[in-house]
């Protein structure tokens, strides 16, 4: 398990994380988000030993990094694609991380097959795309076999394909009862890949829930749809509802569960052709809790009018 507690790290006068403290339990895929400089990979490398806390802990199975004696088989990571030597071949890579960590040479063939790059096993590293460096990157992390694994922005210079396959994989980790913590400014590939998600900002927490709690929290109300859609309307408002037209017979209610709506129709006599709730997409309710936590904010309109000015000079 990771578990960060009162986790404070400074930089000079300003702190990169301040007093943040959550929890990444095994058998889950927990999605670490926030803005830009909200503190993700000053909180990772806290936890591998990279950067010293100012103060507060970092845990991993209940330890500091720098107390496990052979880390790799307990907690791998991917922060970096380019850490990789470009002068290397990928299984040299991978082979003096083996041996300085007792695993068997056999693993690294393994972990190569696993993550696609057996066929270039003996290429340098230099020559490899970002993707393949990615993959170079997962395929290290994993070659401890270890229960925890932390992942920063993996998806970078994948194809969709490649995109596919990391989620694939981060969910049959989880699968196997690890602990899966990967941080990514993809909402969409988070709302198919975590169970959970920490939220920070300003190196303060925001939110540690399910997307499935965070969309339901930033609900957008119930779309109902009736061929008597004004009287329908009048009959919701009257019961206190409020309620928006949005086309021909389509309403948007708020204030109303979809059973109550569908009582207060079935008692007027009135037909409903859908009911259905809707919440906010994973990307809308993080745009929402974020909202006040981005370091770098563009002013809105504002590369228009750049095009614009640029035109007439």
């Amino acid at each position: 398990m990771i578990e960060v507690r009162e986790l404070t790290k400074r930089y000079g006068g300003s702190p990169a994380v301040d007093g943040l403290s959550f929890q990444v339990r095994p058998g889950t895929v927990t999605g670490f988000l926030g803005p830009n400089g909200a503190g993700k990979s000053t909180t990772m490398r806290v936890l591998l030993g990279l950067a010293a806390p100012t103060s507060g802990e970092a845990l991993v199975n209940g330890r500091r990094y720098q107390e496990i004696r052979r880390p790799m088989h307990e907690v791998g990571a991917l922060l970096d694609a380019g850490a990789a030597h470009g002068g290397r071949s990928a299984f040299d890579h991978l082979r003096w991380m083996a041996r300085s960590n007792r695993i068997p040479v056999s693993r690294v063939t393994a972990v190569l097959e696993q993550v696609g790059l057996a066929g270039v096993a003996r290429k340098r590293v230099g020559g490899f795309s970002l993707g393949m460096r990615q993959r170079l990157g997962i395929a290290a992390a994993l070659l401890g076999d270890p229960g925890v694994l932390m992942f920063d922005e993996p998806v970078n210079g994948l194809d969709p394909d490649g995109v596919r396959w990391i989620r694939e994989l981060m969910r049959a980790l989880a699968g196997e009862g690890r602990t899966v913590l990967v941080s990514s400014h993809l909402m969409s590939e988070m709302a198919l890949t975590a169970d959970r998600l920490v939220v920070i900002g300003r190196g303060r927490l925001i939110a540690d829930t399910s997307v499935q709690e965070l969309s339901d929290r930033f609900r957008r109300g119930v779309l109902v749809r009736s061929p008597r859609a004004p009287e329908l309307s009048a009959a919701l408002a009257a019961a206190g509802a409020a309620v928006e037209r949005e086309g021909a017979g389509d309403l948007s209610v708020r204030g109303l569960d979809p059973a109550g709506i569908g009582e207060l129709a079935a008692a007027n006599g009135i037909p409903l052709y859908e009911v259905t709730p809707r919440s906010a997409s994973l990307e809308e309710a993080y745009m929402e809790l974020t909202a006040g936590s981005a370091q770098y904010q563009a002013e809105p309109g504002l590369a228009g009018r750049g095009r614009a000015e640029g035109a007439g000079s």
